[in-house]
């Protein structure tokens, strides 16, 4: 038992310690339920942040792949077994879940649990979370002594999440600051480009019939400043990205915005995606917002049963696909600036943006960027 304290506090000492290398709060939960999975010998790990609405702000899995998240569906809603964890905030150790009254029904698709362990994580009276664990591999179940080691773990995982959630705070009070200055520096700098901008076409038109010559050399300095606030304003519209961008990166922040579409639209909307490689941050924005833009596309004019988004890493290039199986449409109409806006999104980062669509059979946007 000493040594598996010993392994355990190490463990847990490495969750707290996570913060400090800038880690986002849901990387320190996968800390946490990997560990608590491997020493304690489960076959199913999972951590769960509750939030205001009845369901969960974070939710870690270990032992589920992504393909089965995808069966599953959304995410689970503060019910059952896991909603009674939050409310009574004391450990649980069953012989057998289902047959627990608090236990009430899983997904078609959820992998059958048996021998379960659950411990809230509390700081002081306050349930930050609920850890727990299910299918003990070693014969005869979880014990008293499984029991303290998470009790345990879940102290230490209280401390790590405080941290992480006071690191992040303190994150975006500075991003706050920043965004404030970049505005100043917007109004000063692009604004002051503009007038210049505005002078110089004034000046060039007057010109144009006495001075063609000189007329043409203001049109190139039109040109030039024209050039120079676009470019400064695209440096502060990256800098101004998504701060779930920073937290989570591109990849799961896209999956929770399909997640959240999931549970707030009748139809089916997927997320698969494949590891991914550090990609440059206006990239990340410009996809977001590509994929923001196709997903409202879809669910609000399309009449699709489903939706399928697919971050997909190729060779040396990023993808990006959305596909319906909405009405569809005929490509020789007019879509709107919607269609344009993606369009323009995926050239800013040197990207290409193709439609196919046909009238009953659906529609699939992709955008192909290198990375």
């Amino acid at each position: 038992m000493s040594s598996d304290r010993d392994e355990i506090l190490h463990a847990v000492s490495s969750a707290v310690l996570a913060v400090t290398r800038h880690l986002s709060v849901r990387e320190v939960l996968q800390v946490i339920v990997r560990s608590a999975q491997r020493l304690l010998d489960a076959r199913y790990a999972a951590l769960g942040v509750p939030d205001d609405d009845g369901s969960f702000a974070e939710f870690v899995a270990e032992g589920i792949t992504d393909k089965q998240w995808d069966a599953i569906g959304p995410l689970p809603r503060q019910h059952g077994m896991l909603g009674a964890m939050l409310r009574e905030a004391t450990p649980v150790r069953l012989p057998d879940l289902r047959g627990d009254p608090r236990f009430e029904w899983w997904p078609k698709a959820h992998p059958v649990m048996k021998d379960f362990l659950g411990v809230p994580i509390s700081d002081g009276d306050e349930v930050l979370g609920i850890i727990f664990l299910a299918n003990k591999r070693t014969p005869g179940g979880f014990t008293q002594a499984d029991q303290d080691l998470l009790t345990l773990f879940a102290a230490h995982a209280a401390i790590a999440l405080t941290n992480a959630r006071l690191y992040e705070n303190g994150r975006e009070l500075a991003m706050l600051e920043e965004r404030n200055r970049m505005a100043r520096e917007l109004h000063d700098a692009v604004t002051q480009k503009l007038f210049s901008l505005r002078l110089t076409a004034q000046a060039a038109s007057s010109m144009l019939d006495k001075a063609p010559g000189k007329a043409g050399a203001e049109l190139e300095r039109v040109q030039r400043l024209a050039g120079e606030a676009l470019s400064e304003l695209r440096a502060i519209i990256v800098e101004l990205r998504p701060a779930e961008l920073d937290r989570h990166g591109l990849a799961e922040t896209l999956r929770k915005h399909v997640r959240l579409l999931d549970r707030l639209h009748p139809a089916r909307v997927a997320f698969e995606c494949d590891e991914l490689p550090p990609l440059d941050p206006a990239m990340e924005v410009a996809v977001l917002r590509v994929a923001q833009e196709a997903l409202h596309n879809a669910l609000r004019h399309s009449g699709a049963d489903q939706v399928t988004v697919r971050l997909a890493f190729e060779g040396k290039r990023l993808a990006l696909t959305v596909h319906d199986d909405g009405e569809g449409f005929d490509q020789g109409e007019s879509r709107g600036l919607g269609m344009v806006s993606m369009r323009d999104r995926a050239e800013s980062v040197g990207g290409v943006m193709a439609v196919d669509s046909a009238p009953g059979n659906g529609t699939t946007v992709r955008v192909e960027v290198d990375v």
